[in-house]
């Protein structure tokens, strides 16, 4: 009797594991094959220059927001043309969209304020005075229902009330921060690249809870998060690595090299794929094969610049946005290490698929 319960208890979970191999493998893709669509060029906004940022879908309204300068271009994600353009900024960086409210969020990093829009309609509605240089990355956490934006050069972040719109407490975060996750349970997970950690903040209590090292990465900038596993995928610039990462204890469980000049990471649940996008003109593809293994599927030649990225989770395209450069100034002691600057009148948007 006791030989045989255990036999058939052994024969069950043996039968379970193979039911847990089996979905993976079924995830795994034999090859990625993402390669360039189509170019979508858009026109240089509204008082020159060329400076570009972040891309966000919105899937189910069939949006794509291109920061761009001075405006955000709305974009049709089907037919890939103009639908309008959000003006009268001076540097934007970001784009949130709060669907429960019907606002969408843009930072303004030179003009140290959040812009609010109606989503329907793309009508500038408001704005929040965060009173914070280089205002940059955003995120909207459900848990508390607060926007937090990543203020690089201020080393903090300013807690949002998006109804009031109103701030709530601005957190010093001791380094310069860059790319925020949130898991949607009350903690956003932040790259800090001057302390080369991630930051744990508890959302409710807004108070940072814990900090990571993300070693053997070095100078973390991009950042995403498998939610369901409770997994974290930081990318840095210097060493140019992609960690995964325990969102719970900070235990770095796996790393591989990327090329330079990463400033995207994106993680979409229905594929385990993790994209990562960088300067240097590539885009990274791995597998979450399981919660405490990667793989790399390929790596996608782009273009030189394309460094910022966004997923159509319907379609599963991926767009990147680039220009044309000219050589870089010479070095200074404030820059000693100069880029190609991007030359008006070529920006672009890049789709990718399979």
């Amino acid at each position: 009797m006791k030989r045989s319960s255990v036999i058939r208890i052994a024969d069950v979970a043996l039968g379970f594991s193979f039911m847990l191999l089996g979905a993976y493998a079924l995830a795994t893709p034999a090859a990625a094959g993402y390669h360039l669509l189509k170019k979508v060029p858009l026109a240089t906004a509204p008082g020159g220059g060329e400076y570009f940022d972040y891309i966000t879908v919105d899937g189910p309204g069939r949006r794509v927001y291109v920061s761009h300068g001075t405006e955000v271009v709305v974009l049709d994600a089907d037919k890939l043309s103009v639908v309008g353009t959000i003006g009268g900024l001076k540097r934007c960086h970001g784009v949130v969209l709060v669907n429960e409210f019907d606002k969408g969020f843009i930072t303004d990093g030179d003009l140290e304020k959040v812009v609010v829009f109606d989503i329907k309609t793309l009508k500038v509605t408001g704005e929040v005075k965060t009173n914070q240089p280089d205002t940059d990355s955003l995120v909207y956490d459900p848990a508390s229902k607060s926007i937090f934006t990543f203020n690089g050069n201020s080393k903090n972040t300013t807690v949002i009330d998006p109804v009031k719109e109103t701030v709530v407490k601005t957190i010093d975060l001791g380094g310069g921060v860059e790319f925020p996750v949130a898991d949607g349970k009350g903690m956003i997970y932040d790259n800090n690249e001057e302390k080369n950690d991630v930051v744990a903040i508890d959302t409710r209590a807004l108070t940072i809870k814990a900090r990571w090292p993300v070693a053997p990465a070095g100078t973390p900038v991009a950042m995403a998060m498998d939610r369901q596993h409770r997994r974290l995928f930081s990318a840095g610039r210097g060493p140019q690595m992609l960690v995964m990462m325990d969102a719970d204890n900070g235990k770095v469980l796996q790393s591989f090299p990327i090329t330079a000049g990463v400033d995207a990471t994106i993680f979409e649940p229905e594929t385990s794929l993790i994209f990562v996008s960088t300067r240097e003109g590539m885009i990274h593809i791995f597998h979450e094969d399981s919660p405490d293994k990667l793989s790399e599927v390929e790596t996608v030649k782009t273009e030189y610049g394309a460094k910022t990225m966004g997923l159509d989770p319907k379609t599963h395209n991926l767009y990147v946005s680039t220009s044309d450069f000219d050589p870089p100034l010479p070095p200074t002691e404030k820059q000693p290490n100069p880029l190609p600057r991007a030359k008006p009148g070529n920006f672009r948007v890049l789709v990718f698929g399979r």
